[in-house]
């Protein structure tokens, strides 16, 4: 029993990696030894998708501090320094944010507060950039383009040195704006701001815009899945990468397949709509990620809301209740179930190239 009462979890040991006890490939290979020893999903906390957005208030609290101390400075530097501070202001603050990170991430180990200064540094160096493009006689397109991949650059180093996870997030986010300052038209960026964005993402009628989008969900599902084979029991940094990227692929892949499908419109729209979003479901469960779910909420609710209402225009408050209750049933049923469907999901599928590295299920 005093064994038992001291089983150390997933949990301590991503501790341990964090606080450097222990490097990740013996905290990955411990791990698949219990996991061998007691059956590979029993020995992890069964709901579990690792997620640590702060460890405490008082992250809160610094990553407060640190935004007002940010802005002070940048004021202050403004106000002494004139124009001429103002063009090398973001630069500052990038350097200031690097310099405090090797306190806060390398030292203190302090989540948010990493996530605030890689934004900053993030952040500065694209000003940077695109300040010293808009004072020369390039276009604005091309120094929009331009500043957004040297911010790219720049938290690909800002990941090596810290290995931040939610870098890659920052990363993946400038990449996104790259490929749209490369293929949207003005006449999309218009339609965006006015909030007429289906036919934005739809293959059809913005091919240019909607496969970069494509393309860059693509980009980064396969960047996402790198990271998540090299982590498969989710213990260190490689699979808390792989969650940020695939945040960033889920609603780029979901919009622009759905919306596409769903644009074709009547019986058959609604019904291709409905069958990408079951492989949607299906893929969610095989990768054991919940992020294509959540992006695809919406358009759930819009396919559940076409079957209720029978193809009529309108939905009356009795309609809107049986769409809420439903779609509400299935997203609460489906996160409660979760580890015992994917278990069978995965007992039914038959052995295919990387199964062996995805997260353990119930044999």
């Amino acid at each position: 029993m005093a064994d038992e009462a001291n089983i150390i979890g997933a949990s301590d040991l991503r501790a341990a990696v964090q606080a450097g006890v222990m490097s990740e490939a013996q905290a990955a290979g411990l791990s698949a030894l219990a996991a061998t020893r007691q059956g590979k999903r029993a020995a992890m906390p069964a709901e579990d998708e690792p997620f640590e957005f702060f460890k405490g208030f008082s992250e809160i609290f610094v990553s407060l501090g640190l935004m007002i101390l940010l802005s002070g400075i940048s004021l202050l530097l403004a106000w002494f320094g004139g124009f001429a501070m103002m063009i090398a202001l973001p630069a500052i603050s990038a350097a200031i944010a690097w310099w405090w990170a090797t306190y806060f991430t390398l030292e203190r180990r302090m989540n948010l507060p990493s996530m605030v200064l890689a934004v900053a540094f993030g952040t500065g160096v694209y000003l940077m950039v695109l300040t010293l493009l808009a004072s020369g006689n390039l276009a604005d397109r091309g120094a929009f383009v331009i500043a957004n991949i040297a911010a790219m650059a720049a938290m690909a180093v800002w990941y090596w040195r810290f290995k931040l996870p939610f870098s890659m997030f920052i990363l993946g986010g400038f990449g996104l704006l790259a490929l749209y300052g490369l293929t949207a038209s003005v006449e999309a960026i218009f339609d965006m701001r006015g909030g007429m964005a289906n036919g934005i993402f739809d293959l059809r009628q913005s091919p240019r815009f909607s496969l970069a989008t494509l393309g860059f969900g693509i980009a980064a599902f396969v960047a996402g899945m790198w990271f998540d084979t090299r982590d498969p029991h989710r213990l260190g940094r490689h699979a808390a990468t792989a969650f940020w990227l695939h945040l960033l692929a889920a609603p780029a892949l979901v919009n622009t397949v759905a919306l596409t499908l769903m644009n074709i419109g009547g019986t058959a729209g609604m019904a291709a709509t409905g069958a990408a979003l079951a492989l949607i479901a299906a893929l969610a469960l095989v990768i054991d990620r919940r992020s294509f779910l959540t992006a695809g909420i919406v358009y759930v609710a819009l396919v559940i809301s076409w079957i209720v209402r029978n193809g009529a225009d309108d939905a009356g408050p009795g309609h809107w209740a049986f769409i809420l209750l439903i779609l509400g049933f299935f997203i609460t049923a489906l996160g409660t179930w979760w580890v015992p469907l994917r278990g069978a999901l995965m007992r039914a599928l038959p052995d295919f190239p990387g199964k062996s590295s995805l997260p353990p299920y119930t044999a």
